[in-house]
């Protein structure tokens, strides 16, 4: 992990480094979009039979194994899991289940003048299809995650695609499954031909409205492919990380920061503050925590910076320049000069594991500086907001004309005469 000044002899290779944080994107897919394509359009002629060698080569599926995950597997796997486990999925299903209830939009309707009424009604999506990793670690979290807001949305039909499940992720499958407002199929497919299987439909595998959910490479350049035909959510980069403190406990900070940095070797871990002290202590812990831990050490020797500004006020511009996945400020009063941000975590006691298993905001978020346009997976990603409108014969009579006057102006000699013709 590397200290850069903004300032001073190291100003310019600070301003460098920044600026190509700034074009990091969510994720650069060109160099496998070519293979991305071709398994799209193999799984879109072919169905099944594609998925199936696909993911046998990919994924090692056997012959045996169907694609569905059966509920009795699925059953089986949760009663295999340790009581500690089942109370810890149950406490994050339950957070996540509340955290989204709050973020659910509602119907509401008045009257701007008499005879007028506007308004919205709140309709969930059909179906959605949740993409759950499979590759380096088992992640039952991001099935909650994904899953838990669909439901409370009150998304009918929930389709769960992850390669090779961990007992841990069937486990979290049949916890949610339980739920009699959706019904959940959970496939064992993964990478792009999964979101193919859901975005095109295959005889076992029907087509989603929307999917949703984080992965790799070609599971992003296939999501972006695929979204002219399905909606998505956002394309995902590695994780990120942005620490900005002037105060904070340095063995924390490291701690977050090497947790961060454990998900991939490309992960981005960034401390940003004006004292140099603290930036050397950062560093310093950093070095000690991840020792043992290879694949943050990888990223952090790669994408690891300690900024330090000449300000503070220099180091929360920096901050919302970067628009981070995950950030963490010294507190609350820190909130207000955040403008670009995935997930906020404020102070030494709210450590960023917390937000990606049992806050219950969601850990699915903006990386790539997506954080400057929306923030992260919620409810609102499952619904609908359909707008109303009506009116009484005398409000359009009142009204009416300011339309007409509208539509002459721009030609649109149809839209005049459509509401001419119900005034008379």
């Amino acid at each position: 992990m590397r200290i850069l000044k903004t300032f001073g002899a190291s100003a310019d290779a600070a301003a460098a480094a920044i600026a190509e944080l700034e074009q990091r994107g969510a994720t650069n897919t060109a160099k496998v979009d070519g293979v991305v394509r071709e398994i799209l359009a193999d799984v879109q002629t072919r169905g099944d039979a594609a998925v199936r060698e696909l993911s046998a080569k990919f994924d090692g599926l056997t012959e045996e194994q169907p694609l569905r995950v059966s509920r009795e597997e699925l059953q089986a796997a949760w009663e295999a899991t340790s009581e500690e486990l089942k109370a810890a999925m149950r406490l994050a299903q339950a957070n996540i289940r509340a955290f989204a209830e709050k973020q659910l939009p509602r119907a509401w309707s008045f009257r701007p003048s008499e005879g007028m009424e506007v308004g919205q009604i709140v309709r969930p999506l059909g179906s959605v299809g949740c993409y759950v990793p499979g590759g380096r670690y088992p992640l039952p979290s991001t099935l909650l995650m994904t899953v838990t807001p669909a439901q409370v949305a009150g998304v009918e039909r929930i389709v769960v695609c992850s390669p090779k499940p961990a007992r841990e992720t069937m486990a979290a499958a049949w916890l949610v499954s339980r739920e009699a407002s959706s019904v959940v199929e959970f496939y064992r497919v993964g990478g792009a031909q999964a979101i193919a299987a859901m975005a095109y439909g295959t005889e076992s595998i029907g087509a989603v409205d929307k999917i949703v959910g984080p992965g790799n490479l070609y599971v992003t350049a296939a999501k972006v492919a695929v979204s002219q035909v399905v909606g998505i959510d956002m394309p995902a980069g590695p994780t990120e990380i942005v620490v900005t403190s002037e105060v904070g406990d340095a063995t924390g900070i490291a701690a977050d920061l090497v947790a961060q940095a454990e998900h991939d070797p490309e992960a981005l871990a960034v401390l940003i503050t004006s004292q140099e002290q603290l930036a050397e202590e950062v560093v310093l812990e950093v070095k000690r925590q991840s020792q043992e831990n290879e694949i943050a050490k990888r990223s952090l020797a790669a994408q690891g910076f300690a900024f330090v500004t000449a300000s503070v006020d220099e180091a929360r511009e920096l901050t919302n320049r970067l628009a981070p996945e995950h950030l963490t400020v010294d507190a609350g009063a820190d909130v207000r000069w955040v403008k670009n941000a995935g997930s906020v975590f404020i102070g030494n006691y709210a450590p960023q594991s917390m937000g990606d298993y049992i806050s219950g905001p969601n850990h699915v978020l903006p990386t790539g500086r997506n954080g400057r346009v929306r923030g992260g997976l919620s409810v609102l990603d499952f619904v609908k907001v359909i707008t109303v409108q009506q009116y009484t014969l005398d409000a359009l009579r009142v009204v009416g004309p300011h339309t007409i006057a509208l539509a002459e102006a721009e030609g649109l000699v149809g839209h005049a005469e459509s509401v001419r013709v119900r005034m008379r």
